[in-house]
Parts: C-alpha cells; structure tokens; sequence
C-alpha cells in the first residue's frame, strides 16, 4: 500500500512508520516537527515537513498519487496542559483534523486509521474499560480526540469513509532503536528513568489521595511495539470491516508507586520521590479491556509487562544519553 503517516516524527507514529516498512508499505511521513524528531522518521520514507493544516501541501502531495490509507498520529497529548490551554488541543487536534479528513475525502482515500485515547473515557465508571462506556473526557485533550472520532463516525456515515479508531492506554518502553522524548517531557516512566540518568534529583508524585490501593494513580501501560502491531492490524483489518474501535492496553494497572519501585529494581538505583498535588485532569484509575481486539483481529501483545516494558524504555534511554 501507499500510505501518509501524519506526525510520523513522534514517539509512536515513527515505531509504526518503521514497522509498515518493514512489511514493504511504501510511505510519506508528514511532520512539523514540533514535537517529533527528524532523526525517528525511518530513512526508507519520504519526509515532508509541514502540518495537517497546510492544505497547499496536502493537495500536493494527494495530486501526485492516490494514497491507499492515512495513519493519523499528529497531535497534542498532554492532558495537564490541554487544562491550561484548551483552545490550543482543539485548534490543532480537531480543526487540522478536520482538515485533514476534508482532504482524504476530497481525494478518494478510502481508509483512516485514528490515534486516539483512553482519555476519551474520563473518570471510568467500572474496570476494566470496554469500548462500549460512558465517553465523558475529563480533559480537553481527550475531549479533542473524541471529537476527532465523532467527525470519522459521521465521515463514515456519509461519505463511506472505512475507518479504524485505536484508543491507547499508556504507550511505553522503546525499540532498538526508537524510544520516549517528549520536550518536555510528561510521562511516568521517561521522567522516573531521568533520575538514574542524573537530569534530575528526583521523580514528583503528583495526588497521593486517589481511592487507590496507595493513594497514587493507576495506569495501564502497553510497549510501543505492541502498539504498533495493533495498527498493521487495524489497517488490514478495514478490508473486511468498515468501522473498528478498540482499546489498547494490557489489561493490567500499576500505580505510580509502583512503577517507581519497578524502576528502581530495573535500574539499581534508589530513585528519590517527592509527593506533590494532583493535576487537574487525571483520573484516578485506567485500564483497559482489550477483549475486543484479540478477539476481532487476534492481537497478542507480546511485550507488556511492566517489568519488561521500564527495561527496554531503561537500555534505550541509556544508549541515548551515552
């Protein structure tokens, strides 16, 4: 297949740009740059630097040959700032892709896949979450990834457009040779491993007064590469099914505390931590069923447990820094 990548610079959109290589897609990685590094686009891939809102630049590069599917990666993720700043998630999430989405329709692509979130569910009302619960963003983040899905719901409705949503849980751990670097920084396990790196003194726990086992927040973490198979099979999985929405997760959650003493364990160091207030916008629990995945499309995470997931994120970060 002929396929865009959108923010195909970033953390997960350049694992999956590699992966769909590897299965011999051919593939325009579209970025701006503002958050993704040059240096994660595979060489194999064409790369144009510019945003989905450019629409001189996505005529140009839908007029010179008919993409067979877009991957749709670009956007802002940090909850804890879409808080302070909604009116930039919602230009940039949902107005570039509804550009974006005008565009594929204009030009006759016939697939999207969407990368989307947990935090389209807010505060879950039971565990684990299933596809089919209340959608009540508590952020705007994630109310811009909602609105994202509703626009393909109704793009799909009218215009026939097939599309596959994929509703992340935490993406983490790192490849051989891609990994988490975020400017700035905002997730757990990056910033834990910054401490034995020496960039800095200590990790904050932000809420320690969540109705949880100790008090902190609980997340499901799923590796990179996991994530990157669901979306090869996403992509194929369009040919027979015309609207796919699934979580992404392993099903199992750990508390920050938790995920703190597994860093220490992994890296042999005592990683000092701070307790400080919670942050707007965090639910206290998320983890996901991914039942339907595994049953739909016979996904097998392969690299999911926590333990495994801080010790490749730990070799690469160590490798980096080096």
């Amino acid at each position: 297949m002929r396929l865009l990548v959108t923010g195909g610079a970033g953390y997960i959109g350049s694992v999956v740009a590699d992966h769909l290589l590897r299965k011999g897609h051919s593939l325009t990685v579209l970025d701006n740059l503002s958050k993704g590094h040059r240096e994660a686009v595979p060489a194999q891939a064409e790369f144009i630097l510019a945003d989905t809102g450019d629409q001189p630049v996505l005529d140009y590069l839908f007029e010179q040959g008919q993409f067979d599917a877009v991957m749709h990666f670009a956007a802002y993720i940090e909850a804890g700032e879409s808080v302070l700043c909604p009116e930039k998630y919602f230009e940039n999430n949902c107005a570039c892709s509804l550009n974006l989405l005008q565009t594929v329709v204009k030009y006759r692509v016939p697939r999207f896949v969407l990368s989307s979130t947990a935090a389209v569910y807010g505060e879950p009302r039971r565990i684990p979450i299933t596809e089919d619960d209340a959608l009540e963003p508590a952020n705007p983040y994630g109310e811009s990834k909602l609105i994202v899905e509703r626009m393909l719901a109704w793009f799909h409705k009218v215009h026939g457009l097939r599309y596959a949503s994929l509703r992340y849980f935490n993406a983490a751990g790192a490849t051989a040779d891609r990994g988490e670097a975020h400017n700035p920084e905002t997730h757990l396990i990056p910033l834990v491993l910054q401490v034995p790196l020496g960039k800095r003194p200590s990790i904050s726990i932000f809420g320690t007064d969540y109705p949880t086992k100790d008090g902190t927040c609980i997340r499901d973490y799923i590796h990179v590469d996991d994530l990157a198979t669901a979306h090869l099979l996403a992509l194929g999985g369009l040919e027979e099914y015309s609207q796919l929405i699934f979580n992404l997760g392993s099903g199992n959650g750990y508390s920050v505390r938790e995920v703190i003493e597994i860093a220490r364990k992994v890296t042999g160091h005592p990683i000092p931590a701070v307790e400080a207030p919670r942050r707007a916008g965090d639910p206290a629990v998320l983890v996901a069923s991914s039942e339907k995945i595994r049953r739909v499309l016979g996904w097998e995470p392969q690299h999911s447990d926590i333990e495994s997931i801080i010790r490749s994120a730990w070799k690469w970060q160590k490798k980096v820094t080096d």
